[in-house]
């Protein structure tokens, strides 16, 4: 592995949301997370209330009251990732679940949320139906939450910024959070969320009197953010290619139903693999391509990297090698993979010319 890694040029990160599965990742030789999914930190029996409250509550104070319980938590897990990290980088994506995955669907559970918030079962049950979405995965999620609700993306950027300064404090490393923005498939909603997240920010550096850097960023997960992503580089430091969703959106069908017919399709040898297993090149790799060029051609230092658990697959490594990634993202022990796949693209690279 020692040689794997004189030899390779693509950077290994993980994909990871607690403390354990960084550390385990760290020992496998990542050099940092490249998706943090903070959605993954709010469903702990604990915390779940205070996200229920705030989605169904029918005022931005109320909302605001109920995610002011949530920042001791999402601070406290980013400061013992970045405590565990070292000082390794680390890509955080802001909440990126659709909405109905937070709601209660047990009785008891929706009696209880009524009796916390004051209000009848009825009426509670009511704004459940109203939020029930038939398409959930296309549907309220990503950056459209934090342009319905900005007071979402205030909280994540307190909780991160607090947490980095305070463990750059303590411990002395030197933290530069990367906050990455999902779901973006227009200029405009890049901006709009930045812009909310550099005001608090600055609000928190001002207030602990820090001078701490920090990365914006967005993922590449719609086809029409990969068509216009000249535009879109003008407001980001860095693209990630989410291309489990990008996968999805190409195609056309579902991660979760495709089972149902992907096994025809190999016997008929209509496709030779699965597509959310091996990046499919000639597509989605095509739209990963003209990004990854487009995005340079208005922003030439542009971060580029994967986080799809394509960023896994040795096949699909060299393919982000011979498009110039600057890293691949995959999960814990997947990283030894990637480290050996990255080296055997440059190699060949290299004997190629």
């Amino acid at each position: 592995m020692a040689w794997a890694d004189e030899a390779r040029t693509l950077g290994v990160r993980t994909n990871a949301d607690n403390p354990r599965d960084t550390k385990k990742a760290i020992e496998l030789g990542a050099e940092g997370i490249g998706l943090c999914r903070t959605e993954h930190m709010f469903f702990d029996e604990e915390r779940i209330p205070a996200i229920r409250q705030m989605i169904l509550s029918e005022t931005v104070e109320a909302r605001e009251k109920a995610l002011e319980k949530l920042i001791p938590f999402q601070k406290g897990d980013f400061k013992a990732m970045y405590k565990e990290l070292k000082g390794l980088p680390m890509t955080v994506r802001y909440l990126d679940p659709p909405l109905h995955e937070f709601l209660p669907t047990e009785e008891k559970d929706i009696i209880a949320l009524a009796n916390e918030m004051g209000v009848t079962v009825e009426h509670l049950k009511q704004k459940c139906d109203e939020l029930h979405e038939f398409n959930p995965m296309m549907g309220h999620r990503g950056c459209r939450l934090a342009v319905t609700y900005p007071e979402i993306a205030r909280m994540q950027t307190r909780a991160l910024l607090e947490a980095a300064i305070e463990v750059k404090v303590e411990e002395g490393y030197n933290i530069i959070p990367e906050i990455m923005i999902p779901l973006i498939g227009e200029e405009k909603e890049l901006k709009f969320v930045k812009d909310i997240v550099v005001e608090t920010a600055e609000k928190v550096k001002s207030e602990k009197n820090s001078n701490i850097e920090y990365h914006i960023g967005t993922m590449i997960e719609i086809p029409r953010a990969a068509l216009t992503a000249d535009a879109i580089a003008k407001d980001a430091e860095f693209f990630s290619f989410g291309t489990n969703d990008l996968t999805q959106m190409t195609f056309g069908f579902s991660r979760d139903d495709a089972g149902k017919f992907l096994d025809s399709y190999y016997q008929n040898k209509i496709y030779e693999s699965d597509p959310f297993a091996k990046l499919d090149q000639t597509g989605v790799g095509e739209l990963v391509k003209i990004a990854a060029e487009r995005g340079r051609s208005t922003n030439p230092n542009i971060k580029l990297g994967i986080c799809g658990e394509h960023g896994g697959d040795p096949s699909s490594v060299e393919f982000c090698h011979n498009v110039g990634l600057n890293y691949v993202s995959c999960s814990p022990f997947r990283v030894p993979i990637a480290r050996l796949a990255a080296a055997q693209a440059a190699i060949r690279e290299h004997e190629n010319k």
